[in-house]
């Protein structure tokens, strides 16, 4: 039966070889995969033998099919009651919240995330939902745009939309820490969403993910984060893109500079030797753990993550899980690709290790260097090391002290 269901998924999966998960069509093949999995009455150890033998193929829609079965039937396990609450951020999100007629690269993700958490957490008593969308500080009313949206779709009873700069006027929770919304790099947002879904939500069997804006993680995939913290007493669940049974499909230049932002941050934060994909943008918290996780952060921008991370690691150790997601990135009306945040966050990362961690001299060695250099330098850093880095396998890059801090001051041409 598997063998010829995984012959029939691949099959299936040629038909959406490149996979849009902003396209409804795509969207809709991936739940029939899905839902003719859960009709085989496969059980999770079958699923998983399956997702272990697609790994070599290229069939994606077929392995994100799988992923999608093997999250819903995690979720028929789950305790009466149980919520999963899911937190975004959004800023410049107003054609994107579009749909394609309305605008070229409009993904409808309001409509399209809220389907996806339907369909998750359809048939199954135990698991309710609910979103909380934070405008975090948008010119353009990103957050007036989806209010409209939510009561155009009639969901204002699973959809919340709040606004960082009320909460900064109110001083609530990790909000009353900030000046302006200028301060707030999606990190702050975030931070207050998580903490305002852990203060009006069950304060047990409460599941509080975030991701971001756009379609490149299927929220039909939050039952694996759950089954993670359920079943391995973590306090945190991270998607990972790096691991045996991901399935990733990255653009652009942003991935391009991540392993020298990864061998840079792992000479610092040792503590999180086990984690390499930290700013995979699909992550879930137990609630009872989310208010001493953001009391006091230092981060509000783009590292936030890694403090998150750091914070749960020193508060209660090895208890941060990784899961295999499906990621397809979404960059068309990506608000951070013309960016370059990888040194501002390495910086802020510095300030993390000082205040956090006891001090090593090596460590302090890369934190001086990080601190000296500027954005040329860091750009001139990342084309000198491109080629050597892009050839080192990920583990080493992790593991190995491979290029010292005077190597790279000299590449980069900061003064020693």
């Amino acid at each position: 039966m598997r063998e010829t269901l995984t012959q029939l998924m691949v099959e299936q999966g040629k038909l959406t070889h490149q996979l849009n998960l902003t396209d409804g069509h795509h969207l809709a093949k991936l739940t029939t995969m899905a839902e003719l999995l859960l009709a085989s009455r496969m059980d999770l150890f079958q699923l998983k033998a399956m997702e272990q033998e697609l790994i070599l193929h290229q069939a994606l829609a077929a392995k994100m099919a799988v992923k999608l079965a093997i999250s819903k039937l995690c979720l028929q396990k789950c305790r009466a009651n149980t919520q999963i609450s899911v937190v975004f951020a959004m800023y410049k999100e107003h054609q994107r919240m579009l749909n394609s007629i309305e605008h070229p690269h409009g993904e409808d993700f309001i409509r399209h995330k809220s389907e996806q958490l339907q369909w998750l957490c359809k048939d199954l008593p135990n698991v309710d939902w609910r979103m909380i969308l934070v405008d975090d500080g948008c010119p353009e009313r990103s957050g007036q745009c989806a209010q409209k949206r939510v009561n155009e779709l009639k969901l204002g009873h699973k959809i919340e939309v709040r606004f960082l700069s009320r909460a900064i006027a109110a001083k609530e929770g990790p909000a009353a820490s900030l000046t302006s919304t200028a301060d707030s790099q999606k990190g702050g947002s975030i931070a207050f969403g998580i903490w305002h879904a852990a203060r009006t939500g069950p304060s047990r069997n409460h599941f509080i993910a975030y991701t971001d804006a756009d379609l490149s993680s299927h929220l039909g995939q939050l039952g694996l984060l759950v089954d993670n913290l359920n079943h391995h007493d973590n306090i945190i669940a991270c998607g990972s893109r790096r691991e045996p049974t991901s399935v990733v499909v990255k653009q652009g230049m942003r991935n391009h500079r991540g392993k020298l932002f990864i061998y840079l941050w792992k000479r610092l934060l040792p503590q999180l030797h086990n984690i390499i994909d930290t700013q995979c943008g699909f992550k879930m918290l137990r609630s009872e753990f989310v208010a001493p996780l953001t009391r006091e952060m230092m981060e509000t921008k783009f590292a936030f993550d890694m403090e998150l991370l750091l914070k749960s690691q020193l508060l209660s150790p090895h208890r941060i899980g990784k899961v295999a997601v499906g990621w397809i990135d979404s960059d068309a009306l990506s608000t951070t690709s013309e960016l370059s945040p990888y040194l501002p966050m390495l910086k802020s990362i510095v300030k993390m290790y000082r205040h956090y961690v006891p001090a090593q001299p090596i460590s302090d060695e890369f934190a001086s260097l990080i601190e000296a250099m500027d954005e040329t330098q860091w750009n001139t850093l990342v084309d000198t090391m491109a080629a050597v880095v892009d050839d080192t396998d990920i583990e080493a890059i992790c593991r190995q002290e491979l290029f010292s801090p005077l190597k790279l001051a000299r590449e980069a041409g900061v003064p020693t």
